[in-house]
């Protein structure tokens, strides 16, 4: 842990299983609150999270504020708002639409960002394979709420702002102190609509253990490894690796929730399962950034 706080890592350990540990514990942490939601407002989950796991990080890192300029103040906070409004529209959009379908039109704002950071042909051709995944997994035959399509949505172009803003915020504060910085900044940003739409539901003890689990899980896990993976993994990479996103939560949905799996969901996810290998064998021949 000392390692990852000071931005070092062993030389055994690849960013890329940084990447995938940190996949497997937000969708596992994303399951959770789901699990929460008959019980607590999805925005008051959703700052109790992030509340969880700014007091986490900052005891851990401890982040120096003094002496810091403008520039790094500037992307820090702009990625923790990326952040906040990350968790907070996925959250509304899991209250309207099942976990998987949510999570995969969340990944069209990285995949997006993937194809636009894509100068081989191999690159797009992972990303016409995930893709495909993506379309497969969207094929439901029930109803859609597009209320819950679009807070999914906003949720993506988040995560697109979050790839972009927090590789500049690992490149400027060290370690994961940049996820200490950008998770009190998301926490302050949503704390009036936290307390207030989760009311007095939100201290029951039961809300507060699992939204303490739910913090761990989805945040201090994944952010922590993500911050220091992004320092030396190109976004292009990055954003394809996340393609394991829509099959991981489906998975975790099912264990967690008992959500079936269809089909056409198994084979969706062979497709960006596959898309993911594709992207983690060619990672290695991506040069580090300067």
């Amino acid at each position: 842990m000392r390692a990852a706080v000071n931005g070092r890592l062993p030389s055994w350990l690849s960013p890329v299983w940084l990447v995938i540990g940190g996949i497997i514990s937000v969708q596992v942490g994303a399951a959770f609150a789901k699990s929460v939601f008959p019980l607590a407002d999805p925005t008051g989950i959703a700052w109790l999270r992030m509340t969880v796991a700014a007091a986490i990080f900052w005891a851990v890192a401890r982040p120096r504020l003094r002496g810091r300029t403008w520039a790094e103040w500037r992307v820090v906070i702009g990625y923790g708002i990326a952040l906040a409004l990350m968790n907070w529209a996925i959250y509304m959009s899991f209250a309207r639409i099942p976990l998987g379908l949510a999570v995969t039109i969340e990944f069209l704002g990285p995949l997006t960002l993937a194809l636009i950071g894509s100068r081989k042909l191999r690159d797009y051709l992972w990303v016409a394979l995930a893709a495909t995944g993506v379309a497969l997994l969207g094929v439901f035959p029930a109803a859609v709420d597009w209320v819950g399509v679009v807070f999914a949505l906003v949720a993506g172009a988040a995560w697109a702002a979050y790839i972009v803003l927090g590789r500049r915020t690992g490149r400027v504060w060290e370690g994961i102190t940049g996820s200490s910085v950008g998770s009190l900044v998301g926490a302050l940003t949503f704390a009036i609509p936290g307390i207030l739409l989760g009311g007095a539901a939100l201290w029951q003890p039961k809300v507060l253990l699992l939204g303490a689990l739910v913090g761990l899980l989805s945040s201090v896990i994944p952010y922590g490894l993500e911050m220091v993976a992004l320092r030396s993994i190109a976004p292009s990479v990055f954003s394809i690796l996340m393609s394991i996103e829509p099959a991981v939560a489906a998975l975790a949905a099912l264990v967690v929730l008992g959500e079936q799996l269809s089909v056409v969901e198994m084979v969706a996810m062979a497709c960006v399962v596959v898309a993911s290998i594709g992207a983690t064998r060619t990672a290695a021949e991506v040069p580090a950034p300067n």
